[in-house]
């Protein structure tokens, strides 16, 4: 039995690690995610000061709680206005995208590990989705254009879930035993198994955001009836919210992280969804939302602190070692080929500096990190040495793959930031022809007082 000492040990050096990476951070002006990481496999499998089995359990769990605050934290933060004028963008990424970089992942997997194209999709679905808890934190370390940021966070809080059901269809094609293709499966009863991938995709998507908009909706009117000034615990009561939302999604078999962030996202554009309310209780409930807005930020750093440092401990170096050269090949031709590949249907509605920024920038991190052992523990449970030989070689890879594209791509970020996007972007026209208008409107308005006056 683990004690509570060994807990209060590794809480404590999480922390230190947090602080010490923030402080390198800021001191060298680079990326603390990879820190987070880096740190987390000194003190854990290389000076052994963190229990590995002890790491890999509260891994297990932050990642869940934590990736829910920060995804219904970063809802509130999306403008409602640059998801609609971004939707065939981020539509096209999460769908097409998708399966474009699962297909070419799987197809380098199956060359270089010599393997059934079968086995190289399961990898490239588990691996297909990019990482919102990444993103997010380094979006606001090192800002960038608000469209672009809107689109790449917002394809990977849409893609988590996505990548998931992808996952589910490539493991009832190569083992239709196993329990996690059990709902499929029985969709696929009444239809064939590809039109059922299909229905449980739209099936997910759809009863997420309805459940996510209808637990904003009860939230905010709940906000709204009780004054503020006797309603000191908003903060608890949105957590509350926002841990009730991803219960909910799972409960019914869609995506329990896409409802908290839909939720998220109708209280942060409240001023949008409830136009119809006057203008002092607006006021108040900005109020409200701004105060619980702070507050689960600082939840979302602490969690980010958390996942990566735990990722980091948790990582045995026997299984990044077995296939280190192959695995960092793959994430490579991930990284430059892949997702270049899968975005390049998106030019037509961005500039060539914009897609290429967008195209180097898809860090996979938390869903494939979780995602990466089920093949060798179906192997394990079915007695299946070949599966359980192939599961080895996708959860190294995997792991491989997620410490070189979330160091890789968050310390070139800021490089590609000044040096890709240094010229003048279409958003940023858009951007300033609109500041340009509400000056203009300003100044109408001030002579027409003036007029008043004088008249």
């Amino acid at each position: 039995m683990i004690g509570i000492d060994m807990i209060a040990v590794l809480l404590m050096l999480v922390l230190f690690v947090g602080v010490v990476s923030m402080m390198v951070s800021r001191k060298f002006n680079i990326s603390y995610v990879p820190l987070f990481i880096t740190f987390g496999i000194i003190i854990g499998p290389i000076l052994g000061w963190v229990n590995r089995t002890l790491a890999h359990e509260m891994f297990y769990y932050v990642r869940v709680f934590g990736l829910v605050i920060i995804l219904f934290t970063e809802g509130h933060n999306l403008s409602w206005k640059l998801l609609r004028k971004n939707f065939k963008t981020i539509a096209l990424l999460d769908t097409a995208g998708l399966l474009i970089t699962a297909v070419i992942a799987a197809a380098v997997f199956s060359y270089v590990f010599n393997v059934p194209f079968l086995v190289g999709f399961l990898f490239g679905a588990i691996i297909g989705a990019t990482d919102p808890a990444t993103l997010i934190p380094l979006f606001r370390q090192y800002r960038v254009e608000q469209d672009i940021e809107t689109t790449i966070v917002t394809e990977s809080i849409f893609n988590d879930p996505l990548g998931i059901v992808l996952t589910s269809v490539a493991i009832a094609l190569l083992i239709p035993q196993a329990p996690s293709a059990k709902f499929l499966e029985g969709i696929a009863r009444y239809i064939s198994l590809y039109p059922a991938a299909v229905v449980f995709f739209l099936y997910e998507m759809v009863v997420s955001i309805i459940v996510g908009v209808i637990l904003g909706v009860i939230a905010y009117t709940i906000i709204k009836k009780t004054d503020i000034t006797g309603f000191p615990e908003i903060e608890i009561f949105t957590l509350a919210i926002a841990i009730s939302g991803f219960l909910l999604g799972e409960y019914v078999h869609a995506s329990g992280y896409l409802v908290a962030t839909v939720t998220g996202i109708v209280l942060g554009n409240h001023k949008i969804f409830f136009k119809k309310d006057n203008p002092k209780t607006v006021k108040r409930i900005m109020r409200a939302i701004s105060k619980e807005v702070h507050f689960n930020e600082s939840l979302a750093t602490i969690a980010t602190i958390f996942i990566f440092t735990l990722l980091g401990a948790s990582i045995k170096t026997e299984v990044i070692t077995s296939n280190l050269s192959k695995g960092v090949l793959i994430a490579l031709s991930i990284i430059l080929i892949a997702r270049p590949v899968a975005t390049l249907p998106i030019l037509r509605w961005w500039s060539a500096r914009e897609y290429l920024f967008i195209a180097l920038e898809g860090p996979r991190g938390i869903v494939p990190a979780a995602l990466a052992s089920l093949p060798l523990v179906l192997g394990l449970s079915y007695h299946n040495s070949q599966l359980i030989g192939w599961g080895e070689l996708i959860l190294s890879v995997t792991v491989i793959t997620v410490l070189v594209s979330v160091i890789v791509e968050t310390l070139w970020l800021p490089v590609l930031r000044d040096k890709v996007l240094r010229g003048e972007t279409v958003s940023d026209r858009v951007s300033k022809s609109e500041l340009l208008k509400e000056k203009t409107i300003k100044k109408l308005e001030h002579v027409e007082s003036l007029a008043g006056r004088k008249g």
